[in-house]
């Protein structure tokens, strides 16, 4: 349970970096709503792929080797 915990938090983190990062260099000011939208699925999209895969990443390092002989 606590690494799941570590896992989902450090996931989480490196989600809003991404989030942050789309918005702040790749996504310009909108000038309507629809552009403000549009940016905020992509950056959504971004992050939420990123923290998942990280996550994964984590999960497969730490969890025990299931080798059976």
């Amino acid at each position: 349970m606590k690494s799941a915990v570590i896992t989902g938090i450090v996931s989480g983190i490196m989600g809003l970096l991404v989030s942050f990062l789309v918005n702040w260099l790749l996504v310009p000011i909108p000038e309507t709503v629809l552009a403000n939208a549009l940016g905020n699925g992509i950056s959504g999209l971004m992050s939420g792929f990123m923290g998942g895969f990280i996550g994964l990443i984590m999960y497969l390092k730490k969890a025990p080797d299931k080798k059976t002989s």
